[in-house]
């Protein structure tokens, strides 16, 4: 089941190797606003498409679990040997207005469908979840998350080969920096500040004093900046004058700033309000790790050295010890040790043992010294996993008589993300520019053609674009991507977020298209 992600356009890799078990027999669900090429392409068809409406992602997982619990498709002997909390959530998802002829109104989704789609699910012998950014780039992102794990434990799909709740990365070692603490409130290994120990273990490492209370994540960041209260920023390899939504807010914020130092391959949007702009490395330069989605580490060895002459973690490491922190090592090998030392799920993880394995997947420690294929077989990291009751909560976003229509972004192949590498390449051909499909009702109702330049507007901001016309997406839901800062597509999107990650609903924003005035 592929929910929230179009893996042939933003997963190439990944999709290439599920495209070859379709072929061989597997059977697919998407679910998804849009009718990706996954749904229908030359010898691949799903089993189900359930072409929910954007934002209604929980209240489709809740329906499915209706139908497993009641219709008896529960793994009772999984849940009653590993789990807890089962029977308030099966008595919350059982509920009437959890059905799926209850929610059709909402979701959009056939009831028929949904409930087909829920038992074939639940009767596969092996059922994998994998999800994208359709899931966790909207308010409710994290009870998606929450209802998708209640999903694969009360169907017995966790902790064995072929099964499981997958998050398709955005990027190739997002995991890798997530599992290096680079959330606010964590330390690496996925250890909340607040803990005294494990605090006290850094400190006795880095010679200083740690905060017991969480940072702020990137909204607050800004925020904070417009308010005075935030004054500097060093950003490494993102462009967030580009990729950030509500634009017009970002720059607000980064105008306020005292020192905004961006490191990166090429300057770019962010670095036009940049004090400081250092060279980045890319990835035939590098000499480290990289980290995917299936917690693989991987080994990364430099091509050529850096056109710079320096490595980025030398970089960074310069920076540290002019601010008054002696920061020095002589090879990437060192910072992985120190990881090892500090990280129980690294603890076996050294550059000598990545070069005679190829790579592991962690955790790897004395219990598992070749690293972990597989999470859960025997017990969840917490003990016995936990059923958490999901209400449906709509978003705030929603459509209007001014604001009828629903914006949802995702990728397109030829380019990758805001397109700061791959715009200066031949790939332009394929995608000059960011195009807004929408339904061809729409389009009628707006005396829109194909080709037509449009105005996309929302509460925030406006912008042009050319009109495809396309049937892929239901009426009232319009689709484009944000490759080309010409375009600024993030200039309509919201600060709307994640209530618990604060990751902004990009796949939500409530607009307005039209014709473009001549000249525009």
């Amino acid at each position: 089941m592929v929910i929230g992600a179009n893996p042939t356009d933003g997963h190439p890799v990944f999709a290439s190797r599920m495209k070859r078990r379709l072929r061989e027999g597997a059977q697919l669900i998407v679910v998804d606003p849009r009718r990706i090429d996954l749904v229908r392409s030359p010898h691949i068809e799903a089993a189900h498409h359930l072409q929910l409406r954007p934002s209604t992602n929980v209240a489709v997982v809740n329906a499915m679990a209706h139908v497993v619990v009641t219709e008896d498709l529960v793994d009772r002997d999984f849940v009653t040997a590993r789990c807890e909390g089962f029977d308030d959530w099966a008595e919350f998802v059982a509920r009437p207005e959890n059905s799926p002829e209850a929610v059709e109104d909402v979701t959009g989704v056939p009831a028929a469908e949904l409930r087909a789609a829920a038992r074939l699910y639940a009767s596969a012998p092996n059922g994998a979840i994998y999800y994208g950014l359709g899931v966790t780039e909207h308010s409710q992102g994290s009870t998606m998350v929450m209802g998708m794990a209640n999903l694969a434990m009360a169907c017995g799909n966790i902790g064995r080969d072929g099964v499981g709740v997958n998050p398709l990365r955005g990027q190739n070692n997002v995991q890798g920096s997530c599992d290096m603490g680079s959330f606010p409130h964590e330390l690496p290994g996925y250890r909340h500040v607040s803990d005294d120990a494990v605090r006290t273990v850094f400190e006795n490492l880095w010679g200083g004093t740690l905060l017991a209370e969480p940072g702020l994540r990137i909204p607050n960041m800004f925020d904070a900046a417009i308010d005075g209260s935030f004054r500097g920023l060093f950003v490494h390899g993102e462009d967030i004058a580009q990729s950030d939504p509500n634009l017009k807010h970002v720059t607000a914020a980064l105008e306020a700033m005292e020192l905004v130092v961006v490191q990166d391959l090429f300057l770019n949007e962010t670095a036009r309000y940049a004090h400081v702009f250092l060279p980045g490395a890319s990835f035939l330069e590098k000499d480290g790790t990289f980290t995917n989605a299936e917690r693989r580490i991987n080994r990364v060895r430099a091509v050529m050295k850096p056109k710079t002459g320096k490595h980025e973690w030398q970089i960074v490491s310069e920076i540290a010890t002019a601010m008054g922190y002696p920061m020095a090592y002589d090879h990437p090998g060192q910072i992985m040790d120190e990881i090892a030392a500090v990280t129980p799920t690294f603890t076996g993880v050294s550059f000598e043992l990545l070069d005679k394995l190829g790579s592991v997947q962690w955790p790897c420690n004395e219990e598992a010294p070749e690293g972990t294929p597989i999470m859960h077989v025997d017990e969840f990291v917490r003990g016995k996993g936990r059923f958490v009751v999901t209400s449906y909560v709509p978003t705030s976003e929603r459509s209007t008589r001014r604001f009828p229509l629903v914006l949802t972004t995702g990728r397109i192949l030829s380019q990758y993300n805001v397109g700061a590498q791959t715009r200066r390449t031949g790939n332009v051909a394929w995608h000059p520019e960011d195009i807004l499909e929408l339904h061809p009702h729409d389009a009628e109702d707006r005396g829109i053609k194909n080709g037509d330049l449009v105005t996309l507007a929302s509460r925030v901001g406006e912008t042009t674009l050319r009109a495809e016309i396309s049937d892929r997406m239901p009426t009232g839901v319009v689709y484009t991507t944000f490759h080309h800062p010409v375009t600024g597509a993030n200039v309509v999107t919201t600060e709307n977020s994640d209530w618990a990650t604060n990751c902004p609903e990009y796949k939500v924003t409530a607009v307005q298209v039209g014709l473009a005035a001549a000249g525009s």
